[in-house]
């Protein structure tokens, strides 16, 4: 049988120690490892052949860093991924599927989780469709503030143009680009184009730096 390969992200030992134990009485369910941190986790997405990631949302102690990781790891495994907590509100749901989630469950429903592994790995299209279109509307309201000539310039930026690039391609002077460019940083709250395409690319979640903060 080819089991369902789930790796585990927790910053508690005996949550990991039971959690895998219940897991792995599933004929069709294996846990391959787990991490106590963000870093742990990483290496082992980009080390482990994984099915499903399981996070918790309140990772290394801090409120949400699990939502910061989770959008990490959604940009280096093709792995689904399952959102655990003990937070039961509205805004934390809604963080989860901004980091690409494909679900959330409480830990105290632990015993659903075998079939949320289940759906997630089998049928996971009716939710990526959700998800991607939830991304798209993510991004629009990053974007809402700029002026359509701001947004052509920002899009440009993002597909890797240089400044010089954008002056030919837009018929603008170096000066009128420069004010363009500074308008939208400033829209944005950010000092440089790169922290811009990272903010929106992270959909306006909060930079780990700032997690215990939320």
């Amino acid at each position: 049988m080819n089991h369902i390969k789930v790796f585990v992200v927790e910053d508690d030992p005996d949550w990991i120690k039971a959690i895998t134990s219940y897991l792995n009485r599933e004929e069709d369910i294996l846990v391959v490892g787990a991490a106590t941190n963000a870093d742990e986790a990483i290496r082992g997405a980009q080390t482990t052949q994984i099915d499903i990631l399981l996070m918790d949302i309140q990772l290394a102690g801090s409120k949400l860093d699990g939502i910061q990781t989770a959008m990490e790891l959604h940009g280096l495994t093709s792995a689904k991924i399952i959102m655990l907590t003990s937070l039961n509100d509205e805004q934390s749901m809604t963080k989860a599927f901004t980091a690409g989630a494909i679900h959330y469950l409480e830990k105290t429903q632990f015993k659903e989780l075998p079939q949320a592994i289940r759906n997630a790995h089998l049928y996971p299209a009716p939710m990526e469709a959700l998800l991607k279109e939830f991304a798209r509307l993510k991004r629009e309201e990053q974007l809402k503030d700029l002026t359509p000539a701001e947004r052509e310039v920002y899009e440009l930026i993002e597909a890797g143009h240089t400044q010089s690039q954008i002056e030919q391609k837009l018929f603008k002077a170096e000066s009128t680009l420069k004010n363009q460019v500074n308008k939208m940083l400033k829209k944005f709250g950010v000092k440089s184009s790169k922290e811009a395409i990272e903010k929106v690319k992270k959909r306006g979640l909060f930079d780990r730096s700032e997690g215990g903060n939320d």
